[in-house]
């Protein structure tokens, strides 16, 4: 089953080719299909990817990232990675990012992939296992909560998370441990049904939140890793998001 990996990037420049390599490196037999939506970045990011990828869109058997931080390619026309570059012309947030890629996603499987370091796509073999090759699964969530490497940072987020997630647990009859996690994979069928309205990090709680509502979906979790970042090092979520998804969480219910 081929995988759509969404990937929203906003001023990501020191960290976008490194994760491009490690995407592909990831499920090294599965054909992919990486979409990346630049929204609008100021830092040199858009630039980096229009001279990476000139052409915006192209086909390759092999895709590592290079000492220099930039990426090898070599091009193929029937290659098993395809990588697809969109420009916002305006910043319009993850959520408006996550829905640009969306509407290009043509895999069986997808999943949403962060611009950074935070995450390890070599997490994916579990969950795509459970949706792909043993078929129970309709929705997987990474959890960060599961004992795997987990940067300790900021105790307010960690409060923040479970909050957040026993929230929507309460509101929602589920038993998942962190909704906000980027790793969110899921079938094409699913992918389908998604209307996403939030242009911002809400798209966490109202991913969820459609997905609970669905009631038959077979949702699992599993544990990941997490290399968390400091604001220095380039973290944008804040306490007002935090806020936000409070909101978000009975908005969506009701």
């Amino acid at each position: 089953m081929r995988l759509s990996v969404l990937i929203p990037a906003y001023n990501e420049y020191a960290t976008i080719l490194p994760v491009l390599g490690m995407v592909c490196a990831a499920l090294p037999a599965v054909e992919k299909e990486i979409i990346v939506v630049d929204d609008c970045s100021t830092d040199g990011t858009r630039t980096l990817l229009q001279n990476t990828f000139p052409g915006g869109a192209g086909r390759y058997t092999r895709v590592t990232a290079a000492p220099d931080g930039s990426l090898d390619l070599t091009p193929a026309a029937d290659g098993p990675i395809s990588i697809e570059v969109l420009y916002h012309d305006k910043n319009g947030g993850k959520g408006a990012a996550f829905r640009s890629a969306l509407a290009r996603a043509s895999g069986e499987v997808v999943v949403i992939q962060d611009a950074d370091f935070e995450y390890d796509p070599q997490d994916w073999g579990q969950m795509y296992n459970l949706i792909a090759e043993r078929k129970v699964a309709d929705v997987v969530y990474g959890s960060r909560f599961y004992g795997r490497p987990h940067r300790s940072l900021f105790f307010h987020h960690f409060m923040a998370n479970r909050l957040i997630s026993l929230l929507f647990n309460v509101l929602y009859n589920q038993t998942l441990t962190d909704i906000e996690v980027c790793y969110k994979m899921f079938t094409r069928e699913v992918a389908k049904t998604l209307k996403v309205t939030c242009n911002d990090f809400g798209i966490e709680v109202e991913i969820s939140a459609q997905i609970a509502k669905m009631r038959t979906l077979r949702i699992y979790e599993l544990g990941i890793s997490y290399y968390g970042r400091t604001y220095v090092e380039g973290k944008k979520i804040n306490w007002r998001d935090g806020v936000k998804a409070l909101w978000y969480l009975l908005k969506f219910r009701f």
